[in-house]
């Protein structure tokens, strides 16, 4: 979906606001020409204007004057100080229509319409819908999964808009808010827990005798190759998991070890600690 003539503009041009602009470009969802970065270290909007050839702006309150769509990607604790500016600039009570896309971490819709909507009536605040986005790192290489939760004034439209924006850097779920905790937990945080069990593949490797580099590549190559085998055939993993576990064999002893040190039960637990803790991070706010 192309959105020419619509200006977009990014407050944060760190790693995923960076990823998320060349994404964008790279599938000529927009003309560099329609898209803006402002942040705070002058580098890295000189960086990602000089790779991509967007304009670049010298304050969050021009940015969200000019654009159509303000994707917010900056740190959770900057979020109150970005979003203040914005209110409280001249331009923002005469601005037209803008949707606002937020991928800041355990910062909820709630205080962002606190900051935004207050002096509002319903009139003006429809013409600001808040989309709240929680992607993951893989989002990097264009292979990441964003689940998004719009509030009460955000339309179809608003929602395609946003999806189409999202979808440059991988796939894009929709979900309620009180959900995005449990999103957190599991594909947000997810990356790591695949790293951890990488490291953990690689050093047994070493272990039994492979070379650091030999391991490294076996260890990718399977996870890689077990995915796509899943989304291949469609089967569930515990299927694919039976019909290469052969009686007596040698993955048979391998799951005997992980399941006598709880490993599924210790995953399950640790997801769920992960969601617990954005939960917490949000109450906060």
């Amino acid at each position: 979906m192309k959105q020419f003539g619509q200006k977009i503009g990014f407050i944060g041009a760190g790693n995923m606001g960076a990823a998320l602009i060349s994404a964008i470009i790279q599938s000529k969802r927009y003309r560099p020409a329609d898209v803006f970065a402002f942040d705070v270290d002058p580098g890295r909007c000189a960086a990602i204007g000089q790779k991509t050839g967007i304009g670049l702006l010298k304050s969050s309150a021009e940015l969200y004057s000019v654009c159509d769509i303000v994707l917010l990607a900056v740190k959770p604790q900057q979020m109150t100080s970005v979003l203040t500016d914005i209110r409280r600039d001249e331009r923002f009570a005469k601005k037209k229509r803008t949707l606002l896309v937020s991928i800041a971490a355990g910062y909820p819709i709630r205080k962002i319409e606190s900051i935004l909507y207050a002096d509002l009536d319903d009139r003006q605040a429809g013409d600001l819908p808040i989309i709240r986005v929680m992607p993951n790192t893989p989002a990097l290489v264009l292979a990441g999964i964003s689940a998004m939760s719009a509030n009460r004034f955000a339309a179809a439209d608003d929602r395609h808009r946003a999806r189409s924006l999202l979808e440059a850097a991988g796939r894009v779920l929709e979900c309620r808010e009180d959900q995005l905790d449990a999103v957190t937990g599991l594909s947000g945080s997810g990356p790591a827990y695949v790293f951890y069990l990488i490291e953990a593949m690689i050093e047994a490797g070493k272990n039994i005798g492979l070379a650091a580099e030999e391991a490294e590549i076996l260890t990718i190559a399977t996870l890689k190759g077990a995915v796509k085998l899943m989304e291949v055939t469609a089967e569930s993993p515990e299927e694919l998991r039976r019909k290469v576990t052969s009686p007596g064999g040698t993955t048979e002893a391998a799951l005997k070890v992980l399941a006598s040190r709880q490993f599924k039960p210790a995953v399950i637990e640790a997801i769920a600690a992960a969601a617990e803790r954005a939960a917490e991070l949000s109450r906060q706010c």
